[in-house]
C-alpha cells in the first residue's frame, strides 16, 4: 500500500467520480482506475461500487477512507513538524474565517503577518461556523476565527478577543435616544420586540437567542438572513430589531444604517477564538498567525472601545 494510494481513493471518495478524480490528480483516469484495482487487490475488498454514472463508497470503502484520511493528516503534520525543526523558513497555513467576521479583521492581520512573515502562504477558506466547525475538525483548515461556544468536540481553541455585542434599532425606534445611547438598554427591555437574525448555522444567531433566552424571554424572530450586513440594513429600514458584534456594528458600509445602542448589567458580549483539532501539530507559521491575531485584536478593542 503506498500513500499516493491513498490519496487517489481519497479523491475519488470526495468527486465520486473517475474522471473529475483523475482530472483534480492531473494523472490519466486509466492510470487512476489501475492504482485502485492493485489496491483492492492487495486489500482482498472493494473499496467502491462503480455504476454508470457515479461511484459508491462500500461498506469497506467508508471504513478505509475514515483512516486513509488519518494517516495523510498524520503524515502532512509530520512533514510540518520536520520542517519546523529544520527551521525552514517558507511554510503555508490554511485559514478558516467566518465571511463576514473575517471581512472586518483579517484585512488587518493578513497584511501585519505578511510583512513580519513574507515566505508563509495563506489560504483563506470562508463558510459558515457549523460548516468551519466540521471542516477543520476534519483537518481541512490548520486554523480557524471562530466564537464560542464550539459545537465540535473534537476542537480546542485560543481566545484572541472579547467583543462587546450591541443593539441595532431603526433610527425612529423609541431606543434610538440619546438617553438609551447612554445609559444603556436592558435585554429584557427587548422581548416585545420583532427581531431580525441570521439563519441557523451561524454562530451569532445561537449567541442572540442564547441572550434573549438568559433574559426570559422567547425572541420574536419575523425575517432571517444569511448575511448580517442584510440584517443591519433590514433594521435600518424598520423592519424589526437585531443584536449585532461591535467590530461589525461599527462598519458603516451602506446608506441604510441603524442606530446602535450599548447594553447593559452585564454587558454582553461573544468570545473569538482560533480554533484548530486536539492533537493537532500546529506549525511555527500557525503559532505565529495565532500571535498576529492577538496583538490585531487588542489593537482593535482599543479603537472600539473609545
Amino acid at each position: 500500500m503506498e500513500l499516493r494510494q491513498l490519496q487517489y481513493t481519497l479523491q475519488i471518495a470526495e468527486e465520486r467520480n473517475f474522471s473529475r478524480a483523475a482530472d483534480k490528480l492531473h494523472i490519466a483516469q486509466p492510470s487512476l482506475s489501475q492504482q485502485l484495482s492493485k489496491l483492492e487487490q492487495e486489500l482482498g475488498v472493494k473499496l467502491f461500487q462503480r455504476n454508470t454514472s457515479t461511484v459508491e463508497l462500500t461498506h469497506a470503502g467508508a471504513s478505509f477512507i475514515e483512516h486513509a484520511q488519518k494517516i495523510m493528516d498524520a503524515v502532512a503534520q509530520l512533514r510540518q513538524e520536520m520542517d519546523d525543526i529544520s527551521q525552514l523558513r517558507a511554510g503555508r497555513v490554511v485559514v478558516g474565517s467566518m465571511p463576514i467576521t473575517g471581512s472586518h479583521l483579517l484585512p488587518y492581520v493578513l497584511p501585519a503577518f505578511k510583512d513580519a512573515y513574507p515566505n508563509i502562504e495563506i489560504t483563506l477558506l470562508e463558510d459558515t461556523s457549523l460548516n468551519l466547525e466540521k471542516l477543520t475538525a476534519g483537518g481541512g483548515t490548520d486554523l480557524s476565527l471562530l466564537s464560542l461556544p464550539l459545537q465540535e468536540p473534537t476542537l480546542t481553541c485560543v481566545p484572541i478577543g472579547e467583543e462587546p455585542i450591541d443593539l441595532a434599532v431603526p433610527p425612529n425606534h423609541r431606543l434610538a435616544s440619546p438617553e438609551a445611547s447612554t445609559d444603556g438598554v436592558l435585554l429584557e427591555q427587548l422581548k416585545d420586540e420583532p427581531f431580525i437574525v441570521l439563519k441557523k448555522g451561524q454562530g451569532f444567531r445561537k449567541i442572540t437567542v442564547d441572550l434573549c433566552h438568559g433574559a426570559g424571554f422567547e425572541p420574536n424572530i419575523v425575517f432571517e438572513s444569511n448575511n448580517i450586513e442584510t440584517v443591519q440594513s433590514l433594521v435600518a429600514a424598520g423592519m424589526g430589531i437585531t443584536l449585532v458584534p461591535r467590530f461589525i456594528a461599527r462598519a458603516k458600509r451602506s446608506e441604510l444604517i441603524p442606530i446602535y445602542v450599548p447594553l447593559t448589567a452585564p454587558v454582553p458580549s461573544r468570545t473569538l477564538v482560533i480554533a484548530y483539532r486536539k492533537g493537532r501539530y500546529l506549525s511555527k507559521a500557525a503559532e505565529a498567525f495565532i500571535e498576529t491575531f492577538k496583538v490585531i485584536m487588542e489593537q482593535r478593542k482599543s479603537i472600539y472601545s473609545s
